[in-house]
């Protein structure tokens, strides 16, 4: 008969711990565990006896027979002070003494006398753990270090129809959070709700606000795509690894050490500033990348490349800091340090404090910790470089400044941490990364290899063209981390690992499905909403002009897309919708982001909503506005900070604007290109899109709203400008892994090259003399060398000048095709090619005297007007993602380098141009989509009523529009109702909002144009 009762699942995972796991089993009667204070103090002091004795000697002699009592009262005052977890990881000092209350492995197996001390740790694993003086209830399973219980575990059996939800409802109602042990980081420090399929775990018991997180492998094993869960374990119960993996005690050392973290963040809660800790504990997505990267490396030392996908909501930041703590102080099998520093590089300009702080919350024995941030300069990053630190953390733009004067890296090795990697690694500052870390020394001998004739292991320094030669391609000294959500080609390429049938694969994956699944980030897609923008353009002039039909196009769509109406109207549905949906969620707390097309859009933007709040008499709405530089509109300079005003009136900084957002102040925040990718908003629920996404970006920009927080419990999308279909086109390749079908075929850049020559624009003998002069200025660069260089270019461009305008196009893409794929490819291989380098540095140098195409700028003002638009819903509902979809998230390297040869510019007549872009929308429009405001403010401006037009020069702007110019306004409008009544009915029947809406555009207008006429 098989046992299926609790007791045997206990008894399966105590074999374990105590036969394998390193564990002692221990009878709680057996223990002297005291529950008034929490500990086993007689375990704990004979831990130090034996381990210190010394110390401990002395100790005595100083407090005599009073020795274990204020032995106790120091280890609950450092305990009170500083937590469990901080105690374990540092000495208790009372009195000039120094004690351990644990003693970790070292990091190099020759320390004897520490490993000795690490094995006179007590671990003991003891049932039913009867942990409160104030009732006799029991814990299933608890971990003690040393008579310190560290880690609790409620088991339950889906045999005896109970589940880990049981097992977490138990620590959430049965488990007081008051009782000395249940102390937030003073006794246990991890809490596990176990059964035989899922692990959850917590370290902070808070009642019924105790909140589990998932620590399961996923449905196919750590690292590969899946589901949440875990799969099936033919060797056992499939929640084994727990304590066959995690729970084996040099493992459960290794994580206090070196992987707990103690987050401490200050929050502004009203007036008051609340200090919110939380205790980190990895979850197994984490652990088991740190862990296979180190063992990787640990296997095949430096000169690897990994490509990390983890999705958002992974912990990325954690993971980073705790990989380059490991990173750090990994030894070979002869106990030598694999890298001379860990590099993070991060593409934020102000680094992540988060990341900066996890990493010096660990104790530092192996090294030190220099952070390059904003305020140090690339000097300060070259000398932590030639310093040695263990641990630097900076922003690649810092490199291209130093890659010179880095001392030379022969017997160095470097572990490069790349956050956010994207195809910028392929770019100018990534190459000087190389440059700057990259051991040319052993290249040049492999250099010496493939060209005869360079005698001498000794690098010529005025030779850059040999340096350069040597810092492309991989390098055995250079490992590269790289952590990204959306690789590209070329990032998965560069990062990824090939596999056997030449594919390129990521080398662990923690998929956006399985972090979906799992609740650590939102599905965006659930609640999409798009609108269909239907418009009609008529001619307002008698001439009918022939224009270049692109760019009038453009020129009608931009005019379209800043038309006060159109502007107006979304604002509307955006503010109501807002007020509809966004105001509800999140205990009313909820804010939204308006992404938009320009800088131009979001000032705009930010002049309507402020102004259609103002007229609805909203007291419980107020928008910001995110934009560099400065904007010139309608006369005015418009600044970001100049239009974000606080409550109080003060205009505020740039740098307090995600501070500023996240008061109850303000609700809306209207962005141009800022805070589309990185911003980390939790309360951000809703966002407008008024701007085209596609691919990464759209990725990026929507995952703005996934993160989760109490109280939320979804996300909500409208978009004026995306179709379902492509944003689902964007998404899916993400969903889960992300590959690249084959590697890029390295000679397409000869192909490039060849394609070039054949133009006849220059030779082998400009490239020479160009690159002679390029020489000569690395030694020495006097006044007429510039000017030498500009004249050998001067022949070029007139014989490029002479060729045809398609001809020119097709040259142009090639010239940046040849630069953008020598710039790729040097980074994959070292070709030791010196003529294809020297033809890059020339075509670099041409790439900038070649003439830039001359658009033909279409002036369309006064020549259309908007006649009809409507903006209808199209689509709501879920956007649907496909699962283990093999197909969806592979790649494509391209297989051939061509210039699309773009046609001629059409030119067309202003009508058939307007005819065609209304052929869009036929039949979509009834006399109640007319756009009045044009026709209306035409009539007062062509025949302007001098009466109006004093009114209007004589008084404020708010008098004219309240009191002067309302009754004429509606004369106006029963005058040419009279006239048509179909496209006039709405603006004179019962909508009171339309009417007012077109009253309060056109007073506008009029009144800045009565005021500009002479």
């Amino acid at each position: 008969m098989v046992e299926v009762n609790e007791i045997r699942f206990e008894q399966d995972i105590e074999t374990a711990l105590t036969k394998y796991g390193g564990w002692q089993s221990e009878k709680f009667q057996d223990t002297n565990f005291d529950k008034t204070i929490g500990l086993d103090l007689d375990k704990l002091i004979a831990f130090i006896e034996t381990t210190q004795p010394k110390q401990w000697e002395r100790y005595k002699k100083i407090y005599k027979e009073d020795s274990r009592r204020k032995f106790l009262k120091r280890f609950e005052e450092e305990v009170q002070m500083h937590g469990m977890l901080h105690v374990l990881r540092n000495s208790i000092r009372d009195r000039g003494v120094s004690l351990k209350v644990a003693y970790f492995k070292p990091v190099s197996g020759l320390n004897y006398e520490l490993q000795k001390k690490y094995e006179a740790n007590q671990f003991t694993c003891t049932r039913q753990f009867s942990y409160s003086p104030n009732n006799l209830n029991t814990i299933d399973m608890v971990l003690m270090l040393n008579g310190v219980p560290i880690v609790a575990l409620e088991l339950k059996n889906q045999y005896t129809g109970q589940s880990v939800e049981n097992a977490k409802v138990q620590f959430q109602q049965d488990r007081d959070p008051k009782e000395l042990v249940f102390q937030f980081n003073k006794r246990f420090l991890v809490y596990f709700a176990v059964d035989h399929y899922e692990v959850f775990m917590t370290t902070r018991l808070a009642g019924k606000k105790t909140y589990f997180l998932p620590f399961n492998e996923g449905t196919n094993g750590p690292g590969n795509v899946g589901g949440k869960g875990n799969p099936e374990n033919i060797e056992g119960y499939p929640t084994a690894y727990l304590w066959e993996q995690v729970l084996h005690r040099d493992n459960v050392m290794d994580i206090i050490q070196h992987f707990m973290n103690l987050e401490v963040k200050k929050e502004k809660k009203g007036d008051r500033e609340i200090t919110k800790k939380t205790l980190i504990f990895p979850r197994y997505h984490q652990l088991d990348v740190v862990r296979k990267l180190l063992a990787d490396v640990k296997e095949h030392g430096s000169g690897e490349n990994y490509l990390i996908q983890h999705s958002a909501g992974s912990g990325k930041s954690n993971s980073i800091a705790w990989l380059a703590y490991h990173l750090a102080s990994i030894h070979d099998d002869d106990n030598n340090p694999i890298f001379s520093s860990t590099i993070i590089v991060t593409d934020r300009t102000v680094l992540d404090r988060q990341l900066q702080n996890t990493i010096t919350s660990f104790d530092h024995t192996t090294g030190q910790v220099e952070t390059i941030d904003d305020k140090k300069t690339s000097q300060d990053l070259r000398q932590a470089i030639n310093d040695g630190k263990k641990i630097i953390i900076t922003t690649l733009q810092k490199f291209p400044v130093i890659y010179q004067e880095v001392d030379s890296s022969k017997a160095r090795s470097f572990a490069v941490i790349v956050d956010e990697a994207h195809s910028s690694q392929t770019g100018n500052s990534a190459q000087k990364l190389k440059a700057a870390l990259a051991d040319k020394e052993a290249t040049l001998e492999e250099y010496q290899e493939i060209e005869e004739g360079i005698e001498s292991t000794t690098l010529d320094d005025q030779d850059e063209l040999v340096k350069t030669l040597l810092a492309q391609g991989r390098h055995n000294n250079l490992s590269f981390f790289a952590f990204t959500a959306t690789p590209k080609e070329k990032t998965i390429e560069m990062f990824g690992t090939k596999q056997a049938d030449g594919s390129f694969a990521p080398f662990h994956v923690y998929s956006m499905r399985q972090a979906i699944e799992e609740g650590f980030i939102l599905d965006v897609l659930k609640n999409y909403m798009t609108y269909k923008t239907s418009y009609r353009i008529a001619k307002e002039i008698e001439d009918n002009p022939e224009l270049p039909k692109t760019e009038a196009v453009r020129a009608i769509a931009r005019y379209q897309s800043f038309h006060p109406w159109v502007l107006r109207q979304k604002t509307e549905v955006m503010v109501e919708q807002f007020r509809v949906v966004t105001k509800k969620a999140i205990g009313g707390s909820a804010k939204a982001m308006v992404v938009t097309p320009s800088r131009l859009h979001a000032v705009r933007y930010m002049k309507d909503f402020k102004l259609y709040i103002q007229e609805k008499g909203y007291q419980d709405l107020d928008v910001l506005v995110a934009f560099s530089g400065s904007i010139h509109d309608d006369g005015t300079d418009y600044t970001e900070s100049g239009m974000n005003i606080s409550k109080d009136g003060k205009r505020i900084k740039e740098s307090k604007l995600k501070e500023a957002f996240h008061t109850e102040d303000f609700n809306i925040l209207i962005v141009a290109e800022k805070y589309q990718t990185g911003f980390d908003e939790p309360l951000l629920h809703t966002m407008f899109i008024d701007k085209k996404l596609s691919g990464v970006k759209a990725v990026q920009t929507l995952s703005r709203l996934n993160r989760t927080m109490e109280g939320k419990k979804d996300t909500f999308i409208l978009d004026f400008v995306n179709t379902e279909e492509e944003i689902l086109k964007s998404f899916q390749p993400f969903y889960e892994e992300t590959t690249l079908d084959s590697e890029i075929n390295i000679n397409l850049v000869y192909d490039t090259q060849s394609k070039l020559r054949k133009y006849n624009i220059y030779n082998q003998d400009d490239v020479d003399q160009v690159l002679n002069l390029v020489k000569q200025a690395q030694k020495r660069q006097d006044e007429r060398l510039l000017g030498r260089i500009s004249s050998l270019f001067k022949p070029i461009v007139q014989r490029y000048e002479e060729l045809t305008k398609d001809v020119q196009y097709e040259f142009r893409v090639t010239l940046r095709n040849f630069g953008k794929w020598y710039n790729y490819i040097s980074q994959l291989d070292r070709t030791f090619d010196m003529e294809l380098l020297k033809e890059s540095i020339f075509t670099n140098y041409l790439l900038k005297f070649v003439p830039k195409e001359q658009r033909e700028k279409v002036d369309i003002t006064d020549k259309v007007k908007l006649e009809y638009y409507k903006l209808q819903k199209d689509f709501e509902g879920e956007i649907m993602l496909v699962a283990e979809s093999t197909e969806s998230g592979v790649l494509t390297n391209p297989k051939e380098i061509n210039a699309i040869i773009k046609p001629p510019e059409e030119r067309n007549s202003l009508e058939e141009i307007i005819h065609r872009i209304n052929e869009r929308f036929p039949g979509d429009f009834t006399e109640g989509d007319k756009v009045l405001i044009e026709t209306l403010y035409k009539s007062f401006k062509d025949e302007p009523d001098l009466k109006v037009v004093n009114m209007a020069k004589n008084n404020s702007s708010e008098m004219f529009e309240k009191n002067l110019f309302k009754s004429i306004f509606q004369d106006k409008v029963l005058e040419k109702y009279a006239q048509n009544q179909n496209a006039f009915g709405k603006l004179v029947g019962s909508d009171e909002n339309y009417y007012n809406t077109v009253y309060s555009l056109v007073a506008k207008d009029l009144y800045k144009w009565f005021r500009a006429q002479a």
